[in-house]
């Protein structure tokens, strides 16, 4: 039943990415439509479902009761990106775009991807864990991970200046809209704070914009890429294997160290397994990184969840 179930919600998935893909084919999203749809979910409908969802499903005490939530996750994207160095080491990745493999080898998509997919999978109680999650990547991401897309840049004669890792800039990229979405939800759970029936209604509704822009606009970014570009090849034997093996692999052992309950534990897990994160796209072409490389990945890893979730999930009802 849990790979029947995990398929059936990744199927539906992935119809709304591949209807984002037809409409992006019929030229329904040219300009600057793209974006538009990135900034209806980062500004408003996230922060909105962030809200809504967290105050109705946490209470004050599962917050005071959640420490290993930042702490799992952390200890793995550390070793994940320590991997990463070595992996690229030894396969001697071209220094052009070693920086971006290094950065796609231990952050996740975890809010356009996982958000949408953990909710299908186990429902809103999963949100709160999904957040979690998400702050720790939007951390590592916004600060080791494009630190070393930079590096890549360097390379490829961008000559982009060079910033500290921690910087007012990272600050204020950490410090995104879901972000202060959430820590709004968890200032006004701590305080005991209810918001009236109107405004939760109104931050449900726009809260339930963000799975369909998010998957329409992954099929745009998806159909953008050239498919014969696709060449198969060590790189990217490698990538899959650190997000589909060596990231959620680190959940699961450290959860055994640092108790968590199983529903976070599998939440976490799903986490450590989506693709590559969009914005790694977005940031290698801004640094004048290879971003046609990391496009490819993206849509390699995001066509490959529809076989690797279901395994997960039939993998953790015996573990």
């Amino acid at each position: 039943m849990a790979i029947i179930k995990a398929s059936e919600s990744i199927l539906s998935i992935m119809l709304m990415i591949l209807l984002g893909s037809f409409l992006n084919s019929r030229h329904w999203f040219d300009g600057d439509c793209p974006n538009l749809l990135v900034k209806l979910v980062v500004n408003i409908s996230l922060p909105a479902l962030m809200i809504y969802n967290m105050m109705s499903n946490f209470g004050k005490d599962d917050l005071l009761t959640a420490g290993n939530a930042l702490i799992v996750p952390s200890l793995s994207m550390l070793l994940c990106y320590l991997m990463s160095i070595f992996v690229a080491h030894i396969l001697n990745i071209n220094p052009s775009r070693r920086g971006a493999f290094r950065s796609m080898f231990f952050n996740s998509n975890t809010i356009f991807m996982g958000l949408p997919i953990n909710m299908a999978l186990f429902g809103e109680k999963s949100l709160p864990y999904v957040l979690f999650y998400y702050v720790v990547n939007s951390f590592f991401f916004w600060t080791l991970g494009v630190s070393e897309i930079k590096k890549d840049g360097t390379v490829n004669g961008a000559h982009t200046p060079a910033k500290a890792v921690f910087s007012i800039d990272t600050v204020r990229k950490i410090l995104s809209p879901p972000l202060i979405g959430l820590l709004t939800a968890l200032m006004l759970i701590l305080l005991n704070i209810s918001l009236p029936d109107f405004l939760m209604d109104t931050l449900k509704n726009l809260g339930n914009l963000t799975t369909p822009l998010s998957m329409i606009f992954i099929g745009i970014t998806i159909s953008a890429v050239n498919i014969r570009n696709i060449r198969f090849n060590k790189e990217m034997a490698a990538l899959l294997i650190g997000r589909f093996i060596i990231a959620p692999l680190t959940i699961l052992l450290l959860s055994n160290v640092f108790y968590i309950p199983k529903l976070m534990r599998d939440v976490f897990v799903i986490q450590a397994a989506m693709p590559v994160m969009t914005n790694t796209a977005i940031i290698s072409k801004a640094y004048g990184a290879d971003s046609e490389y990391v496009a490819i990945m993206i849509t390699l890893t995001t066509l490959a969840i529809l076989l690797v979730i279901p395994l997960y999930m039939l993998v953790l009802n015996y573990v």
